[in-house]
């Protein structure tokens, strides 16, 4: 009972702390006592370090994705109308294919532009619409960087061979115009024909991923990388119809009809030629002065008929070689697949024989047979919504483009040709969009620089940094748990 006297004032558990502290420390405490105070630095320093690595490597591997866009304008000056494209990309992407996409197209209310030869005061207010939407829709800020061109194309080659003088009034008419505006306009230009389907052929392959690098076998070294199988392209305008595509050879070839380019680091020869009063108004223009003299034109409905009096229109006289096609032109062998736009599509989607199901020529034949023998009073009730001119002209101009594709010798391939009018809903099928391309120089001759990382890798590394910083995460919350433990 003595030693009660002994004993301080406070309570009994506070007593046994205090006199634990008054005890030596064992070996293993020391060990805890260690890894409680600098466990949670060092695993702290761990954390911090992880961190910083997965920020580091994100940053690096997407500082390209940046929302800095440009824009880019064209102006399609066809024979029949004019179309106004604008386009939009990714400042810091502007290589890769696939990024530029049509965000606008206005069709210019009126004719073509060489229509505009007698009146040229008209072509101010001729393009005064469109020029507007282009201001409500680029951003202010971006007027002045922002590259707008006018190409002209067929019906404007036909006015120059015709009256250079007139033509060169409206292209001065033009530049007036487009001067006036805040954009940074690049020049209006009459585009060969020539031209015009080699632009057609790096549209299609441009946004259908053709012409880019294909790195599939980036990861197996000893796989050599080869570039895909481009598209060929058919463009039929109101004026002209063009043809481009990689041969399989250029023997017996002419050197004008072919066009060479280096894109993504790859070389590709192109034949293209394009058809002078060959698009499809022009045909039809061409077709009824055959029959002017009769003072009124009645049709028949008879497809064969129409087919054979459509067949003069090609010229075959003084073309012997055995891959002529029409006009002089001999057409190299071909083995890839073609996409058909412009009127092709426009025709062809009208009658409905842009279906998979329409497979050959003959069922082809059979349906233009159907649709020109149909009465006129059924066709005027079945498509009322469509211009009454149009749908006079369609069993025309469905003829002719088969007559036209069979000059091009497509009767035993027709399944090799896709009728289109947009691309995956990015850009419309044409000339324009490589237009731009070529004339910015937007698809580089050599490939991009690589990102830093492949994407295996880029992923690999975002994963192990991500797992290394859970672990870290854990351990800090045990051992931070532990040492409470310890110390209560």
């Amino acid at each position: 009972m003595a030693s009660e006297f002994c004993l301080p004032t406070f309570g009994y558990q506070a007593r046994l702390k205090h006199c634990a502290t008054m005890l030596p420390e064992e070996p293993n405490s020391r060990v805890k006592t260690f890894f409680s105070r600098n466990g949670m630095v060092i695993l702290g320093f761990i954390f911090i370090l992880s961190l910083i690595a997965l920020i580091v490597v994100g940053t690096i591997q997407n500082k390209s994705a940046s929302e800095n866009f440009k824009y880019g304008i064209v102006f399609d000056a066809g024979s029949s109308h004019t179309t106004m494209y604008i386009y939009k990309w990714s400042a810091e992407k502007m290589n890769d294919t696939g990024l530029v996409y049509e965000i606008e197209a206005c069709k210019v209310k009126g004719p073509g532009i060489s229509a505009y030869a007698l009146r040229l005061h008209d072509i101010p207010v001729y393009l005064t619409q469109c020029m507007g939407k282009a201001k409500d829709i680029i951003p202010k800020y971006k007027h002045q960087e922002t590259p707008v061109y006018l190409g002209a194309t067929a019906g404007m080659r036909l006015l120059r061979m015709e009256n250079q003088e007139l033509s060169d009034m409206i292209l001065s008419s033009v530049t007036s115009v487009f001067d006036s505006y805040p954009f940074n306009f690049q020049g209006a230009n009459i585009i060969e024909g020539s031209e015009e389907g080699a632009y057609g052929w790096i549209t299609i392959n441009y946004l259908m991923g053709k012409i880019k690098e294909k790195n599939i076998y980036k990861f197996i070294p000893w796989r050599k990388t080869e570039s895909p199988a481009t598209y060929g392209a058919l463009d039929l305008g109101g004026a002209s119809t063009q043809i481009a595509y990689v041969p399989e050879t250029t023997n017996s070839v002419s050197s004008d009809k072919l066009m060479h380019f280096r894109l993504y680091g790859k070389n590709y020869t192109v034949f293209t030629t394009s058809y002078l009063c060959y698009g499809k108004d022009q045909a039809l223009l061409r077709k009824l002065a055959k029959d002017a003299q009769e003072l009124t034109i009645q049709g028949t409905g008879d497809f064969l008929q129409c087919r054979d009096s459509i067949l003069d229109l090609f010229s075959v006289n003084y073309c012997t070689d055995s891959d002529c096609t029409f006009d002089g032109v001999i057409r190299p062998p071909f083995s890839v697949k073609f996409e058909a736009f412009s009127a092709y599509y426009y025709s062809m989607n009208f009658l409905n024989l842009t279906s998979d199901k329409v497979s050959s020529w003959d069922m082809t034949t059979e349906k233009m047979k159907e649709y020109c023998a149909m009465p006129w009073d059924k066709v005027s009730n079945a498509f009322a919504r469509v211009k009454e001119s149009y749908r006079s002209e369609y069993c025309f101009a469905g003829t002719y483009i088969l007559l036209l594709l069979k000059k091009y010798n497509f009767t035993e391939y027709w399944n090799q040709i896709d009728f289109i009018d947009k691309i995956d809903d990015n850009a419309e099928a044409g000339w324009t969009l490589g237009y731009m391309l070529n004339l910015t120089n937007m698809i580089p001759a050599e490939l991009p620089k690589p990102k830093p990382f492949t994407r295996p890798t880029y992923i690999t590394l975002m994963v192990c940094f991500s797992l290394v910083l859970a672990i870290v995460f854990i351990l800090g919350t045990i051992i931070f748990h532990k040492s409470l433990n310890f110390w209560q």
